[in-house]
């Protein structure tokens, strides 16, 4: 089905609404997950809404609760999510972290009792917007085994990177610390697909294109020893100092089942104009124009925010079968 954004933003909030969630919190969500179906990343768009939407229904995630601000110290944020969807908690630290950041210099926000982070590249770009350079980390459910192991310890534990740069479009990294993203799984598994066999391994620690297997095992950590390095210092910054669940404490985020996942997410936001000297827009965008000086390169983030553009005027194409769940809630 061909959908504008708008029509796909008030699909999401109805079917959210039915179920248990305040129109605040629905219209969070919905813009969340429609602006990650435009940019390319279906398996933390629309597919999702099922899943949110029966969570709300028996109480997993709290439909509507309010995030709660504390300011423990002059440059650090404490926001409690209430164990409700992690976008409102977001959209508070994207409204607050950045006049903490230009007074202090750097400012950090500690999300906890949080949910799905979903594109989290859409979260820090929404502050080199605003003229920050912004670092944003979060776990996720145990998916992933320590290297050499077989038990899931870690999540796929994303971290996202924004920088603004002067004229343009802002640098964006978003990368999850598993080869591929959880999501891309689940849809495979949703679609009754096969995946590529280095992926993720099975419960016994075997490589596997059966993505009901994978989701039953463990994912392939990027770049081996060392993602899977990584994904433990993501755990430390995102639950250990936040006071979240760690991984292997947290609930599915794909069923409702269980206790709410109560995941944590943690943002630090940087002021360029207080790290040197010299103009740093200038120098950011020197360093771009040297990377793009080869015909063959792309600045990170470009593929996402031109997927945008083109959602804004054409819109969206969403699955059938996609589009038929959301509407059975």
């Amino acid at each position: 089905m061909h959908l504008s954004l708008a029509e796909a933003e008030t699909l999401v909030v109805a079917a959210l609404r039915r179920n248990k969630v305040s129109d605040a919190n629905a219209r969070s969500v919905a813009v969340a997950l429609v602006a990650a179906e435009a940019a390319g990343q279906g398996g933390h768009g629309l597919r999702r809404v099922p899943a949110y939407a029966g969570q709300a229904k028996v109480g997993k995630v709290d439909g509507f609760a309010q995030p709660q601000l504390s300011r423990p110290s002059p440059a650090v944020l404490r926001i409690d999510a209430g164990n409700g969807y992690a976008y409102p908690a977001l959209d508070l630290a994207v409204a607050e972290l950045p006049a903490v950041a230009r007074e202090q210099g750097i400012a950090l926000a500690a999300v906890s009792r949080s949910h799905h982070a979903g594109v989290m590249g859409l979260t820090v770009e929404r502050f080199a917007d605003q003229g920050l350079v912004a670092l944003m980390v979060a776990n996720a459910p145990a998916s992933m085994a320590p290297w050499g192991g077989k038990t899931p310890v870690f999540g796929t534990n994303p971290i996202a990177f924004a920088a603004p740069l002067p004229g343009g479009e802002p640098i964006v990294i978003d990368l999850a610390l598993s080869k591929v993203a959880r999501g891309k799984v689940m849809a495979a598994r949703q679609q009754g697909a096969s995946i590529p066999a280095d992926w993720a391994f099975d419960r016994e620690g075997r490589p596997t294109t059966d993505a009901e297997e994978a989701l039953a095992g463990t994912m392939v950590p990027a770049g081996d020893v060392k993602g899977a390095a990584l994904a433990f210092m993501v755990e430390i910054l995102a639950a250990g100092l936040t006071g979240a669940n760690y991984a292997f404490e947290a609930s599915s985020l794909f069923d409702d089942k269980g206790a709410p996942p109560a995941l944590g997410h943690t943002i630090i936001a940087i002021n360029p104009e207080a790290t040197s000297a010299v103009d740093t827009a200038q120098r950011l965008a020197l360093l771009a124009g040297e990377i793009t000086r080869d015909p063959n390169v792309r600045l990170p983030g470009r593929r996402g925010q031109s997927s945008r553009r083109l959602a804004l005027s054409e819109g969206i194409d969403v699955e059938d079968e996609v589009i038929a769940a959301i509407k059975r809630l």
